[in-house]
């Protein structure tokens, strides 16, 4: 099977071609595993954080890709979740150990013997891979490829962030970055909280039309000041300055959710800003977002058929992958980016 693989880590740049294609062999499914034929493989920021050595995969090469679509080929013995023929998709977790007390108590993404996807397994920017059975999730009907890889990550770890913000219907919330993650945020909000009205914070003008056309109150940079305090604002950019700049658009007993897994280090200086007086009394807090579970993904996806979520998507081939990257590293294309396997 052809796939793209990491070989070593580095700087991802119009120049760089960190990931390399190559001809592998199809894996077999083993134990309770599952092989899929993958249809379409969403491309994340934390592939970047990956690459440039973040959070970086415990061995090489690997094949990188977190949000995949594919359809069961083959079943191992002891796989009997889904019939060969179910289109299904795969996101960030990959496997937990599933008895310690996180795991029993719904709280997989933070078990200590977690596996992400397309670092500490091979993942979707191939041809084939396999997966746990109960890592894979059927994919509703009236979702198509392209608009479900995006919702494997972007749209579930979104997911996930606003169920932690804590937000209520009429509350105002706030998004820093607009990328692949927040426009699927704001398109939720907009149906679950229809009275809440939503300021979104990026650096780009296109970003901050493109929220406006999807139905902000309100969109200006980073540091603007919007027209009222937030009772939570959902932080998804890659830097330290949304969230120090975020902590001031914050009202009394406010929320702040970092969905991030790593922050880059270029702008680290702006952590030593942070003020308590200032940013963090009157009983605002910060909250992380760590990986996604398992309902996270299902209940999300369940939401997205209801509501119709209509994700913004860049195709490319999976031979395009480093320029898929580039892209989503420097925005040059607006909304999520998915590579295609035909």
């Amino acid at each position: 099977m052809k796939a793209m693989r990491l070989h070593s880590l580095g700087d991802v740049s119009p120049t760089s071609t960190p990931l390399q294609l190559a001809e592998v062999a199809t894996p077999e499914p083993q134990g309770r595993e599952v092989l899929l034929k993958i249809s379409a493989c969403g491309v994340c920021h934390t592939e970047l954080d990956e690459i440039e050595g973040r959070t970086p995969p415990p061995y090489l090469p690997v094949i990188p890709g977190h949000q995949v679509i594919g359809e069961v080929v083959a079943r191992a013995d002891n796989a009997q979740l889904h019939q060969c023929g179910q289109r299904v998709g795969v996101g960030w977790i990959g496997g937990a150990c599933g008895t310690c007390k996180l795991c029993r108590g719904g709280l997989e993404n933070l078990c200590a013997d977690f596996l992400a996807t397309g670092r500490d397994i091979n993942g979707g920017y191939a041809d084939y891979m396999v997966i746990d059975e109960t890592m894979a999730h059927p994919i509703p009907d009236d979702i198509s490829d392209v608009a479900a890889a995006p919702m494997l990550c972007a749209g579930a770890i979104g997911y996930r962030s606003l169920k932690l913000s804590g937000l209520q219907n009429g509350q105002p919330l706030g998004l820093t970055g607009f990328g692949g993650s927040a426009h699927l945020v704001l398109q939720m909000v907009r149906h679950q909280y229809p009275d809440s009205p939503i300021y979104v914070f990026a650096r780009r003008p296109e970003e901050q039309q493109f929220a406006l056309e999807l139905g902000a109150a309100w969109a200006g940079n980073t540091t603007d000041q919007a027209p009222a305090l937030m009772a939570a604002i959902i932080d998804t950019t890659p830097a330290w300055l949304p969230v120090v700049a975020a902590m001031n658009q914050l009202a009394p007993g406010g929320r702040l959710v970092i969905n991030a897994i790593r922050k880059e280090d270029a702008d680290k200086q702006q952590l030593a800003s942070l003020q308590y007086a200032e940013h963090l009394w009157m009983e605002k807090s910060i909250k992380s977002v760590a990986n996604v579970t398992r309902a996270d993904i299902s209940e999300f996806l369940a939401l997205a058929s209801t509501l119709a979520l209509a994700p913004e998507v860049t195709c490319y081939s999976l031979q395009d992958a480093n320029q898929a990257l580039v892209d989503l590293k420097h925005q040059h294309v607006r909304g999520g980016k998915v590579l295609l396997m035909q």
